[in-house]
Protein backbone atom coordinates (compact mmCIF):
# COMPACT_ATOMS: atom_id res chain seq x y z
CA UNK A 1 0.00 0.00 0.00
CA UNK A 2 2.97 2.23 0.68
CA UNK A 3 4.37 1.84 -2.58
CA UNK A 4 0.97 2.49 -4.39
CA UNK A 5 0.98 6.04 -2.09
CA UNK A 6 4.38 6.60 -3.11
CA UNK A 7 4.00 6.29 -6.64
CA UNK A 8 0.45 8.35 -6.16
CA UNK A 9 2.32 11.79 -4.60
CA UNK A 10 5.13 11.43 -7.82
CA UNK A 11 2.70 11.04 -10.37
CA UNK A 12 0.15 14.19 -8.32
CA UNK A 13 3.69 16.59 -8.24
CA UNK A 14 4.58 15.86 -11.71
CA UNK A 15 0.98 16.93 -12.48
CA UNK A 16 -0.53 20.17 -14.20
CA UNK A 17 -3.81 20.13 -12.34
CA UNK A 18 -2.99 19.78 -8.15
CA UNK A 19 -1.00 23.02 -7.28
CA UNK A 20 -3.51 25.11 -9.57
CA UNK A 21 -6.22 23.45 -8.27
CA UNK A 22 -4.73 23.96 -4.81
CA UNK A 23 -4.42 27.77 -5.53
CA UNK A 24 -7.98 28.13 -6.98
CA UNK A 25 -9.73 26.35 -3.90
CA UNK A 26 -7.82 28.62 -1.79
CA UNK A 27 -8.10 31.93 -3.51
CA UNK A 28 -11.97 30.85 -3.42
CA UNK A 29 -12.06 30.45 0.17
CA UNK A 30 -10.21 34.02 0.51
CA UNK A 31 -12.73 35.38 -1.58
CA UNK A 32 -15.60 34.44 0.80
CA UNK A 33 -14.04 35.56 4.40
CA UNK A 34 -13.13 39.04 2.59
CA UNK A 35 -16.85 39.47 1.24
CA UNK A 36 -17.53 38.66 4.97
CA UNK A 37 -15.28 40.78 6.42
CA UNK A 38 -16.76 43.63 3.83
CA UNK A 39 -20.07 43.02 5.12
CA UNK A 40 -20.20 42.17 9.01
CA UNK A 41 -16.57 43.37 10.39
CA UNK A 42 -15.96 46.62 8.67
CA UNK A 43 -17.28 49.79 9.08
CA UNK A 44 -17.07 51.91 5.59
CA UNK A 45 -16.42 55.05 7.73
CA UNK A 46 -13.98 53.67 8.97
CA UNK A 47 -11.69 53.09 5.86
CA UNK A 48 -11.33 56.98 5.40
CA UNK A 49 -11.71 58.37 1.99
CA UNK A 50 -8.37 56.93 -0.12
CA UNK A 51 -9.70 56.58 -3.83
CA UNK A 52 -7.27 53.39 -3.80
CA UNK A 53 -9.80 51.82 -1.44
CA UNK A 54 -12.91 52.51 -2.50
CA UNK A 55 -14.88 51.43 -5.90
CA UNK A 56 -17.75 53.74 -4.37
CA UNK A 57 -19.99 52.55 -7.39
CA UNK A 58 -21.54 49.13 -7.96
CA UNK A 59 -20.57 49.58 -11.56
CA UNK A 60 -17.08 50.78 -11.22
CA UNK A 61 -16.44 47.59 -9.10
CA UNK A 62 -18.20 45.19 -11.26
CA UNK A 63 -15.56 46.91 -13.97
CA UNK A 64 -12.68 46.35 -12.50
CA UNK A 65 -13.48 42.67 -11.39
CA UNK A 66 -14.78 42.13 -14.84
CA UNK A 67 -11.57 43.59 -16.38
CA UNK A 68 -9.06 41.35 -14.11
CA UNK A 69 -11.34 38.49 -14.23
CA UNK A 70 -11.41 38.06 -18.07
CA UNK A 71 -7.80 39.12 -18.59
CA UNK A 72 -6.20 36.13 -16.11
CA UNK A 73 -8.33 33.63 -18.07
CA UNK A 74 -6.88 34.97 -21.17
CA UNK A 75 -3.49 35.23 -19.89
CA UNK A 76 -3.78 31.20 -18.60
CA UNK A 77 -4.70 30.27 -21.71
CA UNK A 78 -1.57 31.81 -22.97
CA UNK A 79 1.07 30.46 -20.53
CA UNK A 80 -0.51 27.32 -21.09
CA UNK A 81 -0.50 27.05 -24.97
CA UNK A 82 3.09 28.31 -24.22
CA UNK A 83 4.32 25.12 -21.72
CA UNK A 84 2.64 22.99 -24.26
CA UNK A 85 4.81 24.25 -27.08
CA UNK A 86 7.66 24.48 -25.13
CA UNK A 87 7.83 20.81 -23.94
CA UNK A 88 7.35 19.97 -27.47
CA UNK A 89 10.03 21.68 -28.31
CA UNK A 90 11.96 20.16 -25.24
CA UNK A 91 10.67 16.58 -25.86
CA UNK A 92 11.58 16.62 -29.36
CA UNK A 93 14.84 18.36 -29.36
CA UNK A 94 16.58 16.68 -26.39
CA UNK A 95 14.66 13.48 -25.86
CA UNK A 96 11.23 12.30 -24.90
CA UNK A 97 12.47 10.91 -21.63
CA UNK A 98 13.00 14.71 -20.36
CA UNK A 99 9.02 15.51 -20.66
CA UNK A 100 9.14 14.21 -17.13
CA UNK A 101 11.62 17.17 -16.20
CA UNK A 102 9.07 19.64 -17.48
CA UNK A 103 6.19 18.43 -15.92
CA UNK A 104 7.86 18.65 -12.46
CA UNK A 105 8.71 22.04 -12.99
CA UNK A 106 7.35 23.89 -9.99
CA UNK A 107 7.63 27.17 -12.09
CA UNK A 108 5.62 26.31 -14.66
CA UNK A 109 2.71 25.00 -12.01
CA UNK A 110 2.32 28.40 -9.49
CA UNK A 111 2.21 30.39 -12.72
CA UNK A 112 -0.77 28.68 -14.28
CA UNK A 113 -2.26 28.66 -10.57
CA UNK A 114 -2.34 32.10 -10.06
CA UNK A 115 -3.62 33.02 -13.19
CA UNK A 116 -6.83 30.64 -12.52
CA UNK A 117 -6.85 31.51 -8.83
CA UNK A 118 -7.05 34.88 -9.54
CA UNK A 119 -10.17 34.32 -12.38
CA UNK A 120 -12.05 32.32 -9.29
CA UNK A 121 -11.27 35.39 -7.24
CA UNK A 122 -12.29 37.73 -9.22
CA UNK A 123 -15.76 35.46 -10.54
CA UNK A 124 -16.92 34.74 -6.68
CA UNK A 125 -16.52 38.36 -5.61
CA UNK A 126 -18.22 40.17 -8.43
CA UNK A 127 -21.34 37.67 -7.70
CA UNK A 128 -21.57 39.76 -4.12
CA UNK A 129 -21.63 43.04 -5.66
CA UNK A 130 -25.07 44.68 -6.13
CA UNK A 131 -26.84 48.27 -6.72
CA UNK A 132 -29.89 49.57 -5.85
CA UNK A 133 -31.98 47.56 -8.28
CA UNK A 134 -30.66 44.31 -6.12
CA UNK A 135 -32.49 42.78 -3.31
CA UNK A 136 -29.67 40.74 -0.85
CA UNK A 137 -29.03 39.89 2.41
CA UNK A 138 -26.52 42.79 2.45
CA UNK A 139 -29.37 45.61 2.03
CA UNK A 140 -29.76 47.65 -1.26
CA UNK A 141 -26.25 48.64 -2.27
CA UNK A 142 -23.32 46.56 -1.44
CA UNK A 143 -19.65 46.78 -2.40
CA UNK A 144 -16.94 44.81 -1.27
CA UNK A 145 -14.31 47.29 -1.34
CA UNK A 146 -11.87 45.36 0.75
CA UNK A 147 -12.43 42.22 -1.32
CA UNK A 148 -12.12 44.44 -4.63
CA UNK A 149 -8.78 45.91 -3.12
CA UNK A 150 -7.68 42.33 -2.86
CA UNK A 151 -8.69 41.87 -6.19
CA UNK A 152 -6.52 44.55 -7.31
CA UNK A 153 -3.21 43.11 -5.56
CA UNK A 154 -3.87 39.81 -6.73
CA UNK A 155 -3.83 41.62 -10.45
CA UNK A 156 -0.07 43.43 -9.67
CA UNK A 157 0.83 40.27 -8.77
CA UNK A 158 0.16 38.32 -11.36
CA UNK A 159 1.62 41.16 -13.76
CA UNK A 160 5.00 40.18 -11.57
CA UNK A 161 4.37 36.01 -12.30
CA UNK A 162 3.55 36.63 -15.90
CA UNK A 163 7.19 38.93 -16.28
CA UNK A 164 8.65 36.20 -14.50
CA UNK A 165 6.77 33.38 -16.87
CA UNK A 166 8.49 35.16 -19.94
CA UNK A 167 11.81 34.84 -18.41
CA UNK A 168 11.82 30.94 -16.69
CA UNK A 169 10.31 29.64 -20.30
CA UNK A 170 13.32 30.47 -22.55
CA UNK A 171 15.51 30.01 -19.81
CA UNK A 172 13.88 26.63 -18.99
CA UNK A 173 14.62 25.13 -22.43
CA UNK A 174 17.88 26.53 -22.77
CA UNK A 175 20.13 23.39 -22.93
CA UNK A 176 22.73 24.01 -20.88
CA UNK A 177 20.34 24.58 -18.13
CA UNK A 178 18.37 21.65 -18.92
CA UNK A 179 21.61 19.99 -18.60
CA UNK A 180 22.28 21.54 -15.62
CA UNK A 181 19.03 21.01 -13.70
CA UNK A 182 19.28 17.06 -14.45
CA UNK A 183 22.49 16.99 -13.11
CA UNK A 184 22.53 18.77 -10.19
CA UNK A 185 19.64 16.48 -8.75
CA UNK A 186 21.56 13.13 -9.92
CA UNK A 187 24.22 14.80 -7.79
CA UNK A 188 21.78 15.17 -5.08
CA UNK A 189 20.53 12.09 -5.33
CA UNK A 190 23.63 10.60 -5.00
CA UNK A 191 24.91 12.10 -1.94
CA UNK A 192 21.03 11.51 -0.13
CA UNK A 193 21.55 8.25 -1.63
CA UNK A 194 24.77 6.84 -0.84
CA UNK A 195 26.55 6.57 2.36
CA UNK A 196 29.45 8.88 3.90
CA UNK A 197 32.69 6.92 4.27
CA UNK A 198 32.79 8.30 7.72
CA UNK A 199 29.51 7.08 8.63
CA UNK A 200 30.05 3.89 7.66
CA UNK A 201 33.17 3.58 9.15
CA UNK A 202 31.77 4.64 12.61
CA UNK A 203 29.42 1.18 12.57
CA UNK A 204 31.08 -1.73 10.98
CA UNK A 205 30.22 -3.88 13.85
CA UNK A 206 26.31 -3.78 12.64
CA UNK A 207 27.33 -4.94 9.21
CA UNK A 208 29.22 -7.58 10.17
CA UNK A 209 26.25 -9.04 12.45
CA UNK A 210 24.08 -8.58 9.67
CA UNK A 211 26.51 -10.52 7.33
CA UNK A 212 26.80 -13.73 8.94
CA UNK A 213 22.85 -14.01 8.40
CA UNK A 214 23.05 -14.21 4.94
CA UNK A 215 21.36 -17.64 3.64
CA UNK A 216 24.02 -19.97 1.83
CA UNK A 217 22.01 -19.90 -1.09
CA UNK A 218 22.31 -16.39 -1.44
CA UNK A 219 25.79 -16.38 -1.06
CA UNK A 220 28.10 -15.21 -4.63
CA UNK A 221 28.74 -18.03 -6.27
CA UNK A 222 25.84 -20.06 -5.74
CA UNK A 223 24.84 -22.17 -8.46
CA UNK A 224 21.52 -20.02 -10.24
CA UNK A 225 21.08 -22.66 -12.76
CA UNK A 226 20.70 -25.96 -10.29
CA UNK A 227 17.87 -28.13 -10.88
CA UNK A 228 16.24 -27.21 -7.07
CA UNK A 229 17.15 -24.17 -4.92
CA UNK A 230 15.64 -23.83 -1.37
CA UNK A 231 14.24 -20.66 -1.85
CA UNK A 232 10.70 -19.28 -3.18
CA UNK A 233 10.54 -17.61 -6.03
CA UNK A 234 8.00 -14.58 -6.18
CA UNK A 235 6.85 -13.32 -9.49
CA UNK A 236 5.32 -10.67 -10.72
CA UNK A 237 1.62 -10.12 -11.50
CA UNK A 238 1.22 -6.93 -13.62
CA UNK A 239 3.79 -5.66 -16.22
CA UNK A 240 5.02 -1.88 -16.64
CA UNK A 241 8.31 -0.44 -15.57
CA UNK A 242 9.23 -0.65 -11.78
CA UNK A 243 8.71 2.90 -10.66
CA UNK A 244 8.92 2.21 -6.57
CA UNK A 245 10.56 -0.19 -4.44
CA UNK A 246 9.14 -0.01 -0.62
CA UNK A 247 11.64 -1.77 1.72
CA UNK A 248 9.86 -0.69 4.80
CA UNK A 249 7.27 -3.18 3.13
CA UNK A 250 9.52 -6.01 2.38
CA UNK A 251 11.04 -5.89 5.76
CA UNK A 252 8.17 -6.57 7.50
CA UNK A 253 6.67 -8.67 5.47
CA UNK A 254 9.45 -10.65 6.13
CA UNK A 255 9.81 -10.06 9.43
CA UNK A 256 5.72 -11.38 9.93
CA UNK A 257 7.07 -14.61 8.09
CA UNK A 258 10.44 -14.72 9.39
CA UNK A 259 12.04 -15.12 6.42
CA UNK A 260 14.94 -13.36 4.31
CA UNK A 261 14.22 -12.00 1.24
CA UNK A 262 16.56 -11.39 -1.57
CA UNK A 263 15.67 -8.60 -4.40
CA UNK A 264 15.84 -9.65 -7.85
CA UNK A 265 14.46 -6.52 -9.65
CA UNK A 266 15.59 -2.92 -9.42
CA UNK A 267 13.80 0.52 -10.25
CA UNK A 268 13.21 1.18 -13.50
CA UNK A 269 13.27 -1.99 -14.65
CA UNK A 270 10.52 -3.43 -17.19
CA UNK A 271 8.77 -5.95 -15.44
CA UNK A 272 5.82 -8.59 -16.38
CA UNK A 273 3.63 -11.67 -15.21
CA UNK A 274 5.97 -14.18 -14.33
CA UNK A 275 8.87 -12.32 -14.04
CA UNK A 276 10.87 -13.71 -10.93
CA UNK A 277 11.36 -10.08 -8.41
CA UNK A 278 11.80 -11.82 -5.00
CA UNK A 279 13.71 -14.63 -3.78
CA UNK A 280 12.44 -15.58 -0.25
CA UNK A 281 14.69 -18.62 2.07
CA UNK A 282 12.95 -20.98 3.52
CA UNK A 283 10.80 -21.61 0.70
CA UNK A 284 8.43 -23.48 3.02
CA UNK A 285 7.65 -20.49 5.09
CA UNK A 286 6.27 -18.70 2.37
CA UNK A 287 2.38 -18.53 1.95
CA UNK A 288 -0.02 -16.63 -0.44
CA UNK A 289 -0.32 -14.44 1.77
CA UNK A 290 3.31 -13.56 2.19
CA UNK A 291 3.71 -13.45 -1.78
CA UNK A 292 0.69 -10.85 -1.68
CA UNK A 293 2.47 -8.46 0.44
CA UNK A 294 5.89 -8.98 -1.08
CA UNK A 295 4.26 -7.95 -4.49
CA UNK A 296 2.48 -5.10 -2.56
CA UNK A 297 5.81 -3.30 -1.88
CA UNK A 298 6.56 -2.78 -5.77
CA UNK A 299 4.72 0.23 -7.93
CA UNK A 300 4.57 -0.27 -11.49
CA UNK A 301 3.74 2.20 -14.46
CA UNK A 302 3.86 3.05 -18.25
CA UNK A 303 7.29 5.36 -18.19
CA UNK A 304 10.04 5.38 -15.98
CA UNK A 305 10.52 8.40 -13.33
CA UNK A 306 14.11 10.01 -11.88
CA UNK A 307 12.26 9.98 -7.81
CA UNK A 308 13.65 6.52 -7.28
CA UNK A 309 15.86 5.67 -10.17
CA UNK A 310 19.31 7.46 -10.44
CA UNK A 311 19.79 5.30 -13.70
CA UNK A 312 17.21 7.12 -15.03
CA UNK A 313 18.81 10.70 -14.53
CA UNK A 314 21.96 8.78 -15.68
CA UNK A 315 20.51 7.60 -19.26
CA UNK A 316 18.96 11.07 -19.93
CA UNK A 317 22.38 12.44 -20.03
CA UNK A 318 23.65 9.91 -22.24
CA UNK A 319 20.87 10.63 -24.35
CA UNK A 320 21.22 14.15 -24.78
CA UNK A 321 25.21 13.57 -25.39
CA UNK A 322 24.25 10.86 -28.01
CA UNK A 323 21.78 12.63 -30.17
CA UNK A 324 24.41 15.74 -29.98
CA UNK A 325 26.79 13.43 -31.48
CA UNK A 326 24.38 11.72 -34.03
CA UNK A 327 25.66 12.82 -37.83
CA UNK A 328 22.47 14.75 -38.12
CA UNK A 329 23.34 16.88 -35.22
CA UNK A 330 26.64 17.11 -34.75
CA UNK A 331 27.16 19.04 -31.86
CA UNK A 332 30.35 18.08 -29.83
CA UNK A 333 29.98 20.91 -27.27
CA UNK A 334 26.60 20.30 -26.10
CA UNK A 335 27.92 16.08 -25.46
CA UNK A 336 30.97 17.99 -23.45
CA UNK A 337 28.33 19.53 -21.25
CA UNK A 338 26.89 16.56 -20.31
CA UNK A 339 30.17 14.88 -19.99
CA UNK A 340 31.28 17.57 -17.41
CA UNK A 341 27.99 16.89 -15.28
CA UNK A 342 28.71 13.19 -15.51
CA UNK A 343 32.22 13.78 -14.54
CA UNK A 344 30.46 15.71 -11.27
CA UNK A 345 28.08 12.58 -10.96
CA UNK A 346 31.10 10.07 -10.79
CA UNK A 347 33.05 12.13 -8.69
CA UNK A 348 30.63 12.82 -5.98
CA UNK A 349 29.60 8.78 -6.18
CA UNK A 350 33.79 8.01 -6.12
CA UNK A 351 33.85 9.83 -2.56
CA UNK A 352 30.94 7.87 -1.14
CA UNK A 353 29.85 4.28 0.37
CA UNK A 354 27.01 2.42 -1.82
CA UNK A 355 24.23 2.19 0.42
CA UNK A 356 24.05 -1.05 2.86
CA UNK A 357 22.35 -3.75 0.57
CA UNK A 358 21.41 -5.65 4.12
CA UNK A 359 18.06 -4.41 5.99
CA UNK A 360 17.57 -5.92 9.60
CA UNK A 361 14.19 -5.76 11.09
CA UNK A 362 15.25 -3.17 13.80
CA UNK A 363 16.13 -6.40 16.26
CA UNK A 364 19.35 -7.51 14.83
CA UNK A 365 17.27 -9.33 12.37
CA UNK A 366 18.78 -9.68 8.99
CA UNK A 367 15.38 -9.68 6.46
CA UNK A 368 16.07 -7.97 3.00
CA UNK A 369 18.64 -8.40 0.80
CA UNK A 370 18.86 -5.58 -2.13
CA UNK A 371 21.10 -5.34 -5.29
CA UNK A 372 23.47 -2.91 -5.30
CA UNK A 373 25.74 -1.65 -8.33
CA UNK A 374 29.53 -0.84 -7.75
CA UNK A 375 31.50 2.16 -8.61
CA UNK A 376 32.43 0.65 -12.18
CA UNK A 377 28.62 -0.38 -12.95
CA UNK A 378 27.47 3.44 -12.88
CA UNK A 379 30.41 4.76 -14.66
CA UNK A 380 29.67 2.12 -17.77
CA UNK A 381 26.37 3.16 -17.62
CA UNK A 382 27.20 6.84 -17.72
CA UNK A 383 30.47 7.20 -19.76
CA UNK A 384 30.72 3.92 -20.74
CA UNK A 385 27.34 4.16 -22.96
CA UNK A 386 28.45 7.55 -24.19
CA UNK A 387 31.98 5.99 -25.52
CA UNK A 388 31.08 5.07 -28.69
CA UNK A 389 29.43 8.19 -29.33
CA UNK A 390 32.60 10.26 -28.20
CA UNK A 391 35.05 8.07 -30.32
CA UNK A 392 34.06 9.41 -33.39
CA UNK A 393 34.01 13.15 -33.07
CA UNK A 394 37.42 14.66 -32.21
CA UNK A 395 36.13 17.30 -29.58
CA UNK A 396 34.16 14.99 -27.65
CA UNK A 397 36.85 12.02 -27.64
CA UNK A 398 39.28 14.55 -26.31
CA UNK A 399 36.91 15.70 -23.16
CA UNK A 400 35.52 12.05 -22.33
CA UNK A 401 39.42 11.26 -21.78
CA UNK A 402 40.08 14.64 -19.81
CA UNK A 403 36.98 13.92 -17.85
CA UNK A 404 38.00 10.95 -16.85
CA UNK A 405 41.65 12.21 -15.65
CA UNK A 406 39.73 14.60 -13.72
CA UNK A 407 37.84 11.71 -11.81
CA UNK A 408 41.11 9.92 -11.05
CA UNK A 409 42.08 11.82 -7.75
CA UNK A 410 38.45 11.48 -6.61
CA UNK A 411 38.57 8.00 -6.56
CA UNK A 412 39.42 6.03 -3.04
CA UNK A 413 39.93 2.43 -3.83
CA UNK A 414 41.90 0.82 -6.64
CA UNK A 415 38.94 -0.89 -8.18
CA UNK A 416 37.70 2.39 -9.11
CA UNK A 417 41.08 3.34 -11.01
CA UNK A 418 40.79 0.14 -12.95
CA UNK A 419 37.44 0.74 -14.17
CA UNK A 420 38.53 4.07 -15.21
CA UNK A 421 41.39 1.86 -16.72
CA UNK A 422 39.44 0.41 -18.27
CA UNK A 423 37.35 2.88 -20.12
CA UNK A 424 40.00 4.54 -21.57
CA UNK A 425 41.39 1.36 -22.94
CA UNK A 426 38.18 0.74 -24.57
CA UNK A 427 37.83 4.05 -25.80
CA UNK A 428 41.42 4.12 -27.45
CA UNK A 429 40.74 0.42 -28.97
CA UNK A 430 37.53 2.66 -30.73
CA UNK A 431 39.05 6.12 -31.54
CA UNK A 432 42.04 4.94 -32.96
CA UNK A 433 40.30 3.60 -36.05
CA UNK A 434 38.41 6.29 -36.39
CA UNK A 435 41.23 8.98 -36.54
CA UNK A 436 44.12 10.18 -37.68
CA UNK A 437 46.64 12.57 -38.52
CA UNK A 438 46.42 15.41 -35.79
CA UNK A 439 43.28 14.45 -34.58
CA UNK A 440 44.64 11.20 -33.68
CA UNK A 441 47.19 12.79 -32.01
CA UNK A 442 44.75 14.99 -30.16
CA UNK A 443 43.35 11.79 -28.76
CA UNK A 444 46.38 9.88 -28.11
CA UNK A 445 47.79 13.08 -25.95
CA UNK A 446 44.47 12.90 -23.84
CA UNK A 447 45.30 9.45 -23.31
CA UNK A 448 48.73 10.22 -22.26
CA UNK A 449 47.58 12.32 -19.44
CA UNK A 450 45.20 10.14 -18.36
CA UNK A 451 47.56 7.17 -18.25
CA UNK A 452 50.10 9.25 -16.55
CA UNK A 453 47.11 10.50 -13.68
CA UNK A 454 46.55 6.47 -13.47
CA UNK A 455 50.63 5.32 -13.33
CA UNK A 456 50.88 8.22 -10.52
CA UNK A 457 50.66 6.56 -6.84
CA UNK A 458 48.10 9.34 -5.73
CA UNK A 459 46.37 9.51 -8.96
CA UNK A 460 47.68 13.53 -8.82
CA UNK A 461 46.94 15.21 -12.51
CA UNK A 462 50.25 15.75 -14.29
CA UNK A 463 50.74 19.56 -15.18
CA UNK A 464 50.42 20.99 -17.87
CA UNK A 465 47.51 20.09 -19.58
CA UNK A 466 47.71 17.90 -22.46
CA UNK A 467 49.33 19.31 -25.23
CA UNK A 468 48.64 18.16 -28.95
CA UNK A 469 52.23 17.09 -30.48
CA UNK A 470 52.46 18.15 -33.97
CA UNK A 471 51.93 15.06 -36.54
CA UNK A 472 54.96 14.50 -38.94
CA UNK A 473 53.42 14.72 -42.43
CA UNK A 474 53.27 11.88 -44.23
CA UNK A 475 53.34 10.94 -48.26
CA UNK A 476 49.67 10.87 -48.32
CA UNK A 477 49.08 14.23 -46.75
CA UNK A 478 51.15 15.67 -49.63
Amino acid sequence: MRAFVQQYYQRVIASYWFIPSIMATAAAVLAIVLVEVDARVIQIDSLGDSVFLFATQPDGARAILSAIGGSMIGVAGTVFSVTMAAVVFASGSFGPRLLTNFMNDRGNQVTLGVFVATFVYCMLVLRSVQDGADSGPFGAMFVPNIAVFAAIILAIASIGVLIFFIHHVPSNIHISNVIAGIGSTLTKQIEATFRDPQEAADDPGTREDRLWQIPACFHEGVDEMAASVPYAEVACDRAGYLQVVDRQTLVNAARDADIVVRLNCRTGEFVHPGRVLFHAWPSERVSEETRQKLLSSIATGNERTPSDDLMFLFDELVEIAARALSPGVNDPFTAITCLDWLMAAMATLAGHDGPDPLHDDGEGRLRVIDRSHSFGDYLEMSFGHVRQYAASDMIAGERFLLCLAELVPACRTDAQREAIRFQMESFMAQARPAHSGAALATIDSAGEWLGASLRHPRGRLPPPGPAVQPVAETPADR
